[in-house]
């Protein structure tokens, strides 16, 4: 056997079928021992290459060229993107073009090839193999995990009775306590009702004997002792305790005893990198505080948006877009091009200004003092505007009847993504409600306070719905939750305004309630946004004024 083979690797000629191949036709593909190369070179082909069958398919087939017949297409025109062959290439037909060598594309493409199999091999695979042992290990330990977790609850269910029981034991010996003390104080008015009663019986001995006695001095020196005797004693009325036992409510208990967080599941984005340090996450003060509040002089307040650290936008119901510096000095006004209000306003990485004008079904940008129409709408009005991360802007949008509501992302003028639906084709959003502001979120997420829904929709990138937050129960906020601004954080929070409660919900990345931000004496908040600090900036509506509030520590 040739030495060059394993017995794994056996490969027989493809024209006598028996013996063991050493050589290759690079051009007609076949296997060929010794004696049948002169065979196969012997018919009409000149084309043939004769290789080691260790270096097959080390020649490459280039295609035909379809204008040169027999011709191959070595190259490639840039400018035509089609094969040529070396005719093609000197004729006028693509006189000035440029063209690739298809031999170094193929090349740079095997390479290409090698790499991502190395990386499937050696990375991707593993990684696949990573997470199905994880997933394994998990569902393996599901049963101790919730034993676990019945036994916490089991735990707490004894520690309820233990206290239930205390709180019995101790009453039942208040009731003892109770009923030595009635009994002490009835015993002793008996006492006394005796103690007369004894004197009464003592005086009807002593009126009997007088009765029948004819002494004259007896009977002359005899008091009567009725008028004392009918002056009865005041009725001793003890009340009895009594058990009042408070209704139990079963959501109150329930809540006494504690809550069961539910089952929830959230896809994340696997990144397999370096790990990295660990990074601080900046955590809420307990009580946030206004730093300055900025008096911008409109009558109705609706949006603003952070420049850089130093400087705000903001819109209200006229025409005017103001910037102000932190201090609160106008520095520049803008009107918009029709002379209505202003939809909505945001501010791109390059300090340009957009907006979106409902009554023009348009969105402008203003920069250097020059209005441009960017995106001109039909059937449809723009809502609020929201640069991205990537440049990107997201539009709201809402249908000329009223019925639909949409957001569209675009890049430039140019329509990238449009959300709408669900899964099961049901509307993400209501379509009779104009307020839909929007904020992209950290992770990518495209977060929506849908005013007329009292929700706010959070999709991911893809669109795909990932929760609804509808508000959190509170006793002192009695208003239905109808969500306006919003606004995220560095930490991926979520922020938003509830103008008829007078607060700013704040939630975290996956929907959870973390707190109110209520006590800055907030009047109507309406339009939020933060910069690069983290310092919220929201607006009051009726007010005018932008309160700068400090929340992170």
């Amino acid at each position: 056997m040739d030495p060059d083979y394993s017995a794994q690797d056996v490969a027989r000629c493809d024209l006598c079928k028996t013996a063991i191949a050493q050589s290759y036709c690079d051009f007609c593909h076949v296997n060929l021992c010794k004696p049948c190369i002169g065979e196969h070179i012997s018919n009409e082909y000149d084309k043939h290459k004769i290789v080691p069958i260790l270096q097959r398919n080390s020649t490459l087939i280039y295609p035909k060229c379809a204008t040169h017949k027999n011709e191959d297409c070595k190259y490639k025109c840039k400018k035509c993107n089609i094969f040529v062959c070396y005719e093609c290439v000197v004729s006028n037909q693509h006189q000035g073009h440029q063209y690739s060598k298809l031999e170094e594309i193929f090349t740079a493409l095997k390479t290409q090839i090698e790499k991502d199999e190395d990386e499937l091999e050696n990375l991707i695979l593993p990684k696949y193999e990573e997470i199905a042992e994880d997933l394994e290990s998990q569902i393996a330990s599901l049963d101790g995990e919730y034993e676990k977790l019945a036994t916490e609850i089991s735990k707490h269910r004894e520690e309820m009775h233990r206290e239930v029981d205390n709180a019995i034991d101790k009453m039942e010996r208040e009731i003892g306590e109770i009923k030595v003390k009635h009994h002490s104080i009835l015993q002793k008015h008996l006492d006394e009702i005796k103690e007369i009663q004894a004197l009464i019986q003592q005086s009807q001995t002593n009126l009997n004997e007088l009765k029948e006695s004819n002494k004259v001095c007896l009977t002359i020196q005899y008091t009567s002792k009725n008028a004392e005797f009918s002056s009865f004693p005041p009725k001793m009325k003890v009340i009895m305790p009594e058990f009042q036992p408070k209704q139990i409510k079963r959501e109150e208990l329930f809540r006494l005893f504690g809550e069961l967080i539910p089952l929830s599941t959230t896809l994340e984005e696997r990144v397999f990198t370096a790990k990295e340090p660990n990074i601080s996450v900046r955590e809420l003060l307990d009580e946030p505080e206004v730093l300055n509040i900025i008096k911008t002089g409109y009558k109705y307040l609706r949006s603003v948006t952070s420049l850089n650290d130093e400087h705000i936008w903001t819109s209200g119901t006229t025409a005017d877009m103001k910037c102000f510096n932190i201090q609160g000095v106008l520095q520049k006004t803008n009107k918009t091009k029709s002379g209505e209000r202003p939809r909505d306003i945001a501010v791109d990485f390059d300090g340009t200004v957009l907006y979106s004008d409902e009554t023009q079904k348009t969105v402008y940008k203003v920069k250097n003092g020059q209005t441009e129409e960017i995106i001109t709408l039909q059937g449809w009005k723009p809502g609020e505007v929201c640069v991205t991360s990537s440049g990107d802007l997201l539009v709201t949008m809402f249908s000329d009847d009223k019925t639909q509501s949409k957001v569209v992302r675009y890049s430039g003028s140019t329509v990238k993504q449009t959300i709408q639906f669900d899964d099961v084709g049901q509307p993400l959003y209501s379509g009779n409600c104009f307020l839909k502001y929007i904020s992209e979120n950290r992770n990518l997420d495209i977060c929506v306070a849908d005013y007329r829904a009292s929700a706010v929709v959070v999709v991911n990138r893809a669109g795909k719905l990932r929760f609804r937050y509808t508000g959190h129960p509170s006793p002192t906020k009695t208003k239905p939750f109808q969500p306006i601004g919003i606004t995220t954080d560095s930490e991926g929070r979520i922020l938003t305004a509830d103008s008829d409660n007078h607060c700013v919900h704040i939630l975290d990345t996956d929907g959870q309630f973390l707190r109110y931000i209520d006590n800055c004496d907030l009047r109507d908040p309406y339009g939020l946004c933060v910069d690069s600090n983290d310092n919220l900036f929201v607006c009051e509506l009726s007010g005018g004024n932008v309160k700068k509030i400090n929340y992170m520590k």
